[in-house]
C-alpha cells in the first residue's frame, strides 16, 4: 500500500493563506506522504481549471510525488431525465480534468439527501445507467470511475453493496472510507471487512464518537444519523479501529492507495503528522 493524503485535508491551512493548490504538493512531500489526493479543482471557467490540472501535474512530477485520485461532488438522482443528461455531461467534464491530472482513478457523489420517501431500490434504478455511462466514459480515457460511502444517503455498507452490484460494469468500483461508516451508525469494521475486495481506493478517516445520552463537551462535533455525535481526529485516534481495519485490507490483498483524510478542529498539519505516524506503526 502506498500512504497518501487528501488535499482536502490541508482546507485550514488553505483558508488562512499559508497554502494553496499547488504548495500543498511540497508540503505533502516534505512530511513523508507518497502520493496526494485532489478534490474537486477551482476556477470560474473550464480553461482555467484545465489550466491548473496541468500546474498541479506539473508540480507534482517536480517534487516527486504521485497524485493517487481526483475526487468531486455530485448528485445522480434528478427530478428529470433532462437534468441527469446534465449532470452526467458535468461529470464528464471533471473525468476530463481527471485525465489532464494524469490519476487513474475518479471519484464522484451521486446523492447527498433526499427530499421525498422513496425507497432505495429505486434511488438505484434510477441513477445506475447514468453511472454505467461514466463507467464507460472513465473507460475510453483509461480511468476507473468510484462512488465512496459518502453523503448521508449512501454511507451504508449494503447500500453502497446494492448499487455496486446494480452498476455492474468493470470500470466502476468503490472508494473505501474506513470512518464514515460511523456517520451511518454503523460498525465500520464489519462493513470494511463486508466491502474490502471490491475497493480500488481507501480513506483514512477517524473520529470521536460521543454518545447521545453523553454529558461530554459536543463542541466541533456532527450528528450521525441516529443522533449520536463525532468530532473529527487524527488518524488512529478515534472510534474508527483504523489498525483493524488495515489488516482487513491487508489480508484480501489490498495494495492501493491509502489517503488520509483530516476534518477535525485541531491544527491540521500536526493531526495529519499524528495520523501518519500511527499508520507506519500498524
Amino acid at each position: 500500500m502506498k500512504i497518501g493524503v487528501s488535499s482536502y485535508s490541508y482546507n485550514q491551512y488553505i483558508k488562512a493563506g499559508k497554502l494553496d493548490n499547488i504548495s500543498v504538493i511540497k508540503k505533502a512531500v516534505d512530511m513523508g506522504f507518497e502520493a496526494i489526493e485532489y478534490i474537486g479543482l477551482p476556477g470560474e471557467t473550464t480553461e482555467e481549471r484545465h489550466t491548473l490540472a496541468l500546474q498541479i501535474k506539473e508540480e507534482a512530477a517536480n517534487c516527486g510525488i504521485e497524485l493517487s485520485a481526483y475526487v468531486v461532488g455530485g448528485c445522480l438522482y434528478c427530478d428529470t431525465p433532462e437534468a441527469q443528461a446534465a449532470e452526467v455531461a458535468r461529470l464528464k467534464g471533471e473525468l476530463d480534468i481527471a485525465s489532464l491530472l494524469g490519476v487513474k482513478l475518479f471519484r464522484y457523489d451521486v446523492l447527498g439527501r433526499l427530499t421525498a420517501c422513496v425507497s432505495i431500490e429505486s434511488v438505484v434504478a434510477n441513477m445506475a445507467p447514468a453511472m454505467k455511462e461514466l463507467a464507460d466514459y472513465g473507460q475510453s480515457l483509461g480511468i476507473m470511475t468510484m462512488i465512496e460511502n459518502h453523503g448521508h444517503v449512501f454511507q451504508d455498507y449494503d447500500r453502497i453493496e446494492m448499487l455496486y452490484h446494480a452498476v455492474n460494469h468493470e470500470n466502476f468500483t468503490l472508494l473505501l472510507d474506513i470512518g464514515n461508516f460511523l456517520c451511518a451508525d454503523q460498525d465500520n469494521v464489519f462493513a470494511v471487512s463486508r466491502l474490502a475486495r471490491l475497493a480500488s481506493h481507501v480513506h483514512l478517516k477517524d473520529f470521536v464518537k460521543i454518545d447521545y445520552y453523553s454529558d461530554e463537551d459536543k463542541t466541533h462535533c456532527f450528528n450521525t444519523r441516529a443522533g449520536n455525535f463525532l468530532r473529527g481526529t487524527a488518524v488512529g485516534y478515534g472510534a474508527a479501529k483504523t489498525a483493524q481495519c488495515l489488516t482487513i485490507l491487508k489480508n484480501v490483498g489490498y495494495d492501493g492507495y491509502v489517503d488520509i483524510e483530516f476534518e477535525g478542529p485541531e491544527d491540521c498539519v500536526a493531526e495529519l503528522e499524528k495520523g501518519l505516524a500511527f499508520y507506519k506503526s500498524c
